[in-house]
């Protein structure tokens, strides 16, 4: 095993302890004393504790275990490992934050009124959380095995397996809590899914510029002079004129954009351009993984 390789082990690891400790945490300190949900295996469990009041470290990690032995014999082995990890990581850290709470270092933040500030710092803080898990290849478990299954065996969607479990357990959580509180969940679980996303796609957000010229080399040089960018020349044919054209394929940081539009319009007045965006760019000129 190379270095890089181990390197990229180590990071997995370490984005999945980080990302469920900062979820166990968000779920003690916001979710939890204001009465609000979540979807999934973890919604079950907070579900129990209001009903119950069982912890949700253990029950969330009793739930589990039935379907760690399911996605073992149907998943593999090496899907596997990453999801059974985040699971009982994220048990423990439950654990560790309800001792903490229980001996009154960690004081849960818990409205009278303002629920959309807590709504707003749930869904960040579980966003941050899962997304760090997501990235580090991991998952706590849950109804992503059971989607992942049937994705597997039926062909069904992932994730309209995953939604409509969710609306399951929340809907069943109608009859042991306030509609509102129902309400200020879904704000948050849609707040923590933008924030996934985020994570996932990288904080680098970048722009692809495709752009067809009559000049494209002579373009292509000067964009690579004045920017110091890579470029691509693509062969390419006309639609509807049936010509050999060539098009130019660029990527720039969002402080580029500017200049690479400038610098375009300066050579080719009637070049065509079009702008994506892109995320997570990897590579010479921007970052590595």
């Amino acid at each position: 095993m190379n270095h890089t390789m181990q390197w990229s082990i180590v990071k997995s690891w370490a984005l999945i302890v980080c990302g469920t400790a900062i979820y166990a945490f968000g779920l003690q300190y916001f979710i939890i004393p204001n009465l609000l949900m979540e979807g999934g295996v973890t919604g079950i469990a907070v579900l129990l504790n209001y009903t119950a009041h069982f912890p949700v470290s253990l029950s969330s990690l009793l739930i589990n275990l039935p379907l760690f032995i399911v996605g073992w014999r149907h998943l593999g082995r090496i899907s596997m490992i990453y999801t059974i990890a985040g699971t009982v990581l994220l048990s423990l850290f439950l654990w560790i934050a309800e001792r903490l709470v229980h001996k009154g270092w960690l004081i849960p933040f818990q409205a009278e009124h303002d629920f959309i500030l807590v709504v707003l710092y749930a869904g960040v803080t579980l966003g941050v959380g899962l997304g760090l898990v997501f990235r580090g290849g991991g998952t706590t478990g849950g109804v992503d095995i059971i989607a992942k299954i049937f994705n597997r065996k039926q062909g069904w969607s992932i994730g309209q397996i995953i939604l409509s479990l969710d609306v399951l357990i929340l809907g069943t959580a109608l009859l042991f809590i306030p509609k509102e509180k129902v309400l200020y969940t879904l704000v948050c679980v849609f707040i923590a899914s933008r924030v996934i996303d985020f994570i996932q796609e990288g904080a680098y957000a970048a722009k692809a510029f495709t752009i067809i010229s009559n000049s494209p080399e002579k373009l292509a040089q000067e964009i690579t002079k004045e920017l110091d960018r890579g470029v691509t020349l693509m062969p390419a044919i006309g639609g509807y004129s049936g010509q050999q054209r060539t098009v130019i394929y660029c990527v720039v940081s969002r402080f580029e954009i500017r200049k690479l539009k400038s610098l375009v319009r300066l050579h080719d007045r009637r070049a065509f351009i079009v702008i994506n965006d892109v995320h997570d760019v990897l590579g010479e000129g921007f970052r590595d993984e």
